[in-house]
């Protein structure tokens, strides 16, 4: 009789966890993630991620069946209708700016002008209510004319003042807009729970009980976009670093999610701006380096494990991680040199990754299974190693993502 599904998730997760705080599991762990492509596999359209429930949760069924990940991290059933009440302008999704069979796109524009640091750093929530959202959201563009909240006073006159406000025309209509969006997200949330445990009671862990941005990359991709922000850190650099002090105090105070199933909490990190590609070392270690490491000690403290996933190169950046608990962290690496941080991080932090996109979806079989037993030998060698592609898996062969799961679970013993 084969294992129930309860038994095959805590194998899993003990395998995972295991690996994580360097201790020797059973075999390699593999780790992958799914994205869209469930879609090219059970020849659906990407939009059913935003439409079709019913037809993404078959599709995930069907794929997580035959490749049998030890865990996964998913791309979720989204919220297309309410995401059409919001008319957000920062993202296009399938079917709504992209074709419905491709995935979605982030639009990235300076949302807070380079004079607003001061405003926001005052007072985030202000800021965010009557400034940022009206400028990424079609729906809340009225609650710019919202009065500040400040502006209320402190007597019993103060909900007058936001009543006579919020009955202004605009405001009115940005709030009618935003609760039938809320609406429908309310009933999005009552699917993503059932999605979640659709996926977990077939014995599949899930990756992350959460996520959190590096400050400088939340300045960066969602407020200042690229440009602005690293013109702003010649120009105004005790502006970006007051900035990201305030985006890390907002993060620090927000209250862990729940544990999994197996009491586990990981908390993905996905770090960008900082990598070599982006910004010299002097600038990591003032605008990137300080904010996020308070962060990851802080959640670490907590009973949290940071899952970081650098994407791009941040080979001169690994030996910071050295300053961290010793296996208390994830690293998962992109385009960085794996065989290089292996020597680096050595036995101190678990190292996921990298087998590479572009062989996943243009090599052979052979060619996938080859570059995998380097990894697990290499890398592998003592422990610390969880096998996974470098990024996304989107467009890739089935043939060889098969066959790196298939390898790991053949081969895949620490040496």
């Amino acid at each position: 009789m084969g294992k129930s599904a309860a038994a095959r998730y805590q194998e899993r997760e003990t395998r995972v966890t295991d690996a994580i705080g360097l201790k020797i599991p059973d075999r390699v762990p593999v780790i992958t993630g799914m994205g869209y492509f469930p879609a090219r596999y059970t020849a659906r359209t990407c939009e059913a991620a935003w439409y079709d429930y019913d037809g993404w949760l078959a599709a995930y069924r069907q794929t997580l069946r035959d490749f049998q990940p030890d865990m996964l991290t998913m791309q979720p059933f989204f919220p297309g209708t309410a995401m059409e009440y919001l008319a957000p302008k920062s993202i296009k999704w399938p079917g709504h700016g992209v074709s419905p069979d491709h995935g979605h796109q982030a639009m990235e524009e300076e949302y807070m002008k380079s004079d607003e640091y001061d405003a926001f750093i005052l007072d985030p929530s202000d800021f965010l209510l009557r400034r940022f959202m009206p400028r990424v959201s079609g729906a809340a563009a009225g609650l710019e004319k919202l009065l500040p909240l400040a502006a209320l006073g402190y007597s019993f006159m103060s909900a007058q003042a936001l009543a006579e406000s919020l009955a202004g025309p605009e405001v009115a209509a940005g709030l009618r807009a935003l609760q039938k969006a809320g609406r429908e997200i309310r009933k999005w949330r009552v699917r993503m729970r059932k999605f979640n445990e659709a996926i977990e009671n077939m014995g599949f862990p899930p990756y992350s009980q959460g996520a959190a941005l590096a400050p400088f990359d939340g300045l960066s991709h969602s407020m200042r976009g690229m440009q602005g922000s690293y013109t702003d850190m010649f120009r105004r650099p005790d502006k970006v670093v007051a900035a990201c002090e305030k985006l890390m105090e907002i993060t620090l105070a927000r209250p862990l999610p729940p544990p999994n199933r197996a009491g586990h909490i990981r908390i993905f990190m996905p770090l960008t701006r900082g990598s070599d590609d982006f910004m010299s070392r002097k600038q990591f270690e003032t605008f990137y380096w300080p904010t996020l490491k308070k962060i990851i000690e802080d959640y670490i403290a907590r009973g949290a494990t940071p899952c970081i996933f650098f994407e791009g190169n941040f080979i001169t950046r690994l030996e910071y991680l050295l300053d961290l608990p010793r296996g208390k962290i994830l690293a998962q690496l992109d385009t960085t040199d794996i065989f290089q941080a292996k020597a680096i991080l050595k036995d101190h932090v678990c190292i996921r990754g990298n087998v590479p996109s572009s062989l996943l979806q243009v090599g052979t079989v052979r060619e996938v299974r080859d570059y995998c037993k380097k990894l697990i030998d290499v890398v592998g060698k003592d422990g610390g190693f969880i096998l996974s592609p470098r990024s996304s898996t989107d467009e890739v062969k089935p043939e060889n993502l098969k066959a790196m799961l298939d390898f790991a679970r053949e081969y895949g013993r620490y040496r």
